[in-house]
């Protein structure tokens, strides 16, 4: 046989085995697409996922039930500092009234103790009020007479002070104070020291370390 002939043979063998050929690959693509969509079909079913799900849950059992004991630690602990809110709110709101009912009780006793001693006050001075009501009502007196009565006016005022716990302060002589007296006049005269009250204007009166009124005094030197 020529080689000619040979060629010619192979290529008629190859005609004939290529329809062949091409089909099986056909046949065989075909069979995997198949097989790739029965996976995707099966990986997109619900029981692919729940089996899916098994298996994720039960790996991380441990781990889902430290964090469901978590949650409930902190829903217990929140809810006891709700209770605990609340107790505060309440104890909070009992302070506050308590505290109010004190404040209007202690306003009232101290307005009381303040009309008591303005009305005592009144009261030790009536005396005196009603020494000079006297005075003025004399007729015909004398100087004696009248002088007589200022001093016993002037004698019921002074103790209704002393009674009040009001003292008097401020006579010639005294050493001149700035917190207590207020001068008003500077005079030399050789007979009194230097800073010394040498008149009293008008006396001073002080209730304890109170200084009700400073005593109006000229200073010497």
């Amino acid at each position: 046989m020529t080689m000619p002939e040979n060629e010619k043979i192979k290529e008629t063998t190859a005609e004939q085995e290529t329809p062949e050929a091409e089909k099986a690959e056909t046949e065989a693509e075909n069979a995997a697409a198949e097989e790739n969509t029965k996976a995707a079909d099966k990986a997109d079913s619900p029981d692919a996922g729940e089996k899916a799900d098994e298996k994720i849950s039960h790996g991380d059992k441990k781990k889902v039930k430290k964090l469901e004991a978590r949650i409930a630690e902190l829903e217990k602990k929140l809810s006891g500092a709700d209770g605990q809110i609340k107790e505060t709110e309440d104890k909070y709101l009992r302070l506050a009234a308590e505290y109010d009912n004190y404040r209007r009780r202690t306003q009232k006793e101290k307005d009381t103790i303040y009309s008591d001693a303005y009305g005592n006050a009144l009261k030790q001075l009536l005396p005196v009020i009603d020494n000079l009501e006297l005075a003025a009502k004399q007729t015909g007196s004398d100087a004696a007479a009248i002088l007589a009565g200022v001093e016993m006016t002037l004698k019921t005022a002074t103790e209704t002070l002393a009674k009040l716990g009001i003292e008097a302060f401020g006579a010639v002589g005294e050493d001149f104070d700035p917190n207590k007296h207020t001068a008003v006049f500077h005079v030399e005269d050789e007979s009194l020291g230097e800073n010394v009250i040498a008149e009293v204007l008008q006396r001073g009166y002080s209730k304890g370390d109170k200084i009700i009124r400073y005593a109006v005094v000229k200073v010497a030197n």
